[in-house]
């Protein structure tokens, strides 16, 4: 089968992106505004979509100094790119955009599908890559692991509500589906961006739920062991800039 190559206009974060969840971004570097721009020049009834890579580093920072200036996206990355961003990333498409007094946009997108970044164009206002879309295969034994992820990530919650000092909200369901719990649950945990993106970037949705199953039983072993932990240091995320 041939894959499927497309060019999409690139947004680097400070996180991950995962396939069904949503993404509040406050929009107000020139070099995004000008990509939501060429977004909205788009017609109303078709599809208006970026992509979201993670920055290995964490944080996107222009250089400062005496000569240099934010002229390009390039400029907070260095010569390398390829080195600066994760090589998968997910589409992410545009349900509002809000124009802000000041110029920016305060902009709500939905991930969908999950990218490969084949090679990157910094030659304009903002990265454009082509990209190579990554089918979502399950794998085998993906229902099996689904029930066990569950319950390992409902006993997740109740331990790290507690080690938050919160109580914990009514029990919610959670999706049956294999493929979306994968994808919740990569979300909902407190983990680093490197290992998020480790989980974006499995080969199937059982390898996925496994890898997850893994790093459930370990954080909760974790979280147990150690009740006093200061809640920073379980609730430390980074902010997502631009």
């Amino acid at each position: 089968m041939t894959a499927v190559t497309v060019s999409l206009p690139l947004f680097p974060l400070g996180a991950v992106l995962f396939p069904g969840l949503v993404l509040p971004l406050n929009v107000f570097e020139e070099r995004y505004r000008a990509l939501v721009r060429d977004l909205l020049a788009l017609p109303a009834d078709g599809p208006r979509q970026f992509g979201v890579v993670a920055i290995r580093d964490g944080h996107e920072v222009a250089p400062s100094g005496p000569g240099t200036a934010d002229t390009g996206p390039a400029a907070g990355f260095g010569p390398d790119l390829d080195r600066a961003l994760y090589p998968v990333g997910c589409v992410a498409d545009v349900a509002s955009v809000q124009e802000q007094s000041g110029g920016g946009y305060e902009l709500v997108a939905t991930g969908t599908t999950r990218f490969r970044v084949l090679s990157v164009d910094a030659s304009g206002p903002y990265l454009v890559g082509e990209v190579e879309m990554l089918p979502e295969e399950p794998g085998t034994g993906a229902g099996a692991l689904t029930s066990a992820v569950d319950r390992a990530f409902r006993g997740y919650q109740k331990l790290l509500a507690g080690a938050r000092e919160r109580t914990l909200a009514a029990p919610q369901e959670l999706p049956d589906r294999p493929s979306v719990l994968s994808y919740l649950v990569a979300a909902a945990m407190v983990v680093e961006v490197p290992v998020k993106q480790r989980l974006l970037e499995c080969a199937d949705t059982a390898a996925r739920l496994a890898e997850e199953l893994a790093l459930l039983r370990r954080e909760t072993a974790l979280i147990g062991k150690l009740p006093s932990l200061p809640a920073v240091e379980l609730t430390r995320q980074r902010t997502n800039r631009n």
